[in-house]
């Protein structure tokens, strides 16, 4: 059998063994250091270039706060826009859990809202209903928002943002999927008030485990380095006035994200066209459809190409048979996001939708779609599914 056809692996750029040394070298072993600050401002070059009709904060310039992931991210994004015990937070159903569990951690009940169909993300339209349905169901509003880019597509934030704007909610961005990708030329992870990045291992780029929280100001920056570092209060002997949390990346993970910064554009780059070879190559296959940008103003990083199969045009042939077909063949590929109101964890909680993200989770497929695959490999994974599709 062939060697196994993973979903997306970690690719190593070479550039990180430097940064790492000198990281041990230095004797820089702890969740604080020199690479950390560098990583850190490596991220806020990356994130503040392009167009910024839609930064908020002073000068128009996002901080970033690297932390051990990006659920810890989420979390303290949270806490600092004060989402406390029974507030209700607005979030995409179709998703990771991830994306929803600091809600609960916060205190909080995540009310979920179903996807459209053109980037299979939060339905601005829906999303508005959510709104007006708690306010007159509870009397006052969501404390937050928590859009998410789904495998690097970016969401219609300008429609999301326009109607956070009108009901005064502040918006957490995931965009834990989504580094690389943009919206109308300004980069995912700029357009709330917050948002989280990850760098776990499956990622654009990783640092093994780790993630990111993208602040609007340096004081809110300082904050966040507050409770991420147990909240420790200034004074000569441990003293606590607030709950704090262990979520600070370490010097050496660090080190591995400065050097994996070097080569995000090319990792972008090749998901892009790793996304294209699919397109191509089954783009005459009856059935089967591709997530896309809907126009020119997304810019997708394609963390993962992603599939839905029609059965009643590929007789009968589901996104079951394929996947199993793949994992006969050695190659792993992975269903879609069940979505949030759909896991037994949240199945009392409010849920605003039509359907959508139930059809995508029971059509769609996540195909092989890292950076380090080689064409043939791709190639491998489109055979397997023509000749299925050809088989029955």
């Amino acid at each position: 059998m062939n060697e196994r056809i993973m979903l997306s692996l970690p690719h190593i750029g070479g550039g990180e063994q430097k940064f790492v040394d000198k990281a041990i070298e230095t004797n820089w072993v702890v969740p604080l250091g020199p690479e950390v600050k560098g990583f850190e401002h490596d991220l806020e070059e990356f994130l503040n270039t392009g167009d910024s009709r839609f930064l908020t904060g002073d000068d128009r310039k996002k901080r970033v706060v690297a932390l051990s992931s990006g659920t810890a991210a989420l979390h303290l994004g949270l806490i600092l826009l004060g989402v406390g015990r029974d507030d209700e937070v607005i979030c995409q159903s179709f998703t990771f859990a991830a994306s929803a569990n600091p809600v609960v951690y916060a205190g909080g009940k995540p009310v979920f809202v179903d996807s459209e169909t053109d980037t299979w993300n939060l339905s601005p339209r829906l999303l508005e209903e959510a709104i007006r349905g708690r306010m007159d169901k509870t009397g006052k509003k969501p404390k937050a928002i928590i859009p998410v880019h789904l495998y690097g597509m970016p969401a219609k934030m300008d429609e999301i943002m326009s109607i956070a704007a009108r009901y005064e909610i502040p918006v957490l961005e995931d965009a834990a999927e989504a580094l690389g990708a943009a919206f109308k030329g300004q980069k995912c992870g700029t357009f709330g008030e917050f948002a989280a990045l990850s760098f776990n291992g499956n990622k654009i780029i990783t640092t093994s485990g780790g993630g990111a929280l993208v602040c609007p100001t340096e004081e809110d920056a300082g904050r966040t380095m507050f409770f991420a570092t147990q909240a420790r209060d200034s004074a000569p002997h441990y003293q606590h006035t607030h709950i704090g949390y262990n979520y600070r990346i370490s010097n050496v993970c660090a080190g591995i994200g400065r050097g994996q910064m070097e080569v995000l554009p090319d990792r972008v780059k090749r998901r892009r066209e790793i996304n294209q070879i699919y397109r191509e190559a089954l783009k005459n296959i009856n059935g089967i459809r591709f997530q896309t940008e809907p126009s020119g103003d997304f810019y997708a990083n394609y963390w993962l190409t992603s599939i839905l199969v029609d059965p009643a045009k590929t007789n009968g042939i589901t996104r079951e048979d394929i996947r199993l077909a793949c994992e006969n063949a050695n190659i792993e590929t992975r269903p879609l996001w069940k979505p949030m109101h759909l896991q037994p964890v949240f199945k009392d909680c409010p849920f605003y939708g039509d359907g959508t993200s139930e059809k995508l989770f029971e059509n769609g497929l996540c195909l092989p779609s890292g950076s380090i695959l080689t064409d043939e490999q791709v190639q491998t994974v489109i055979s397997c599914i023509i000749s299925t599709l050809k088989d029955q």
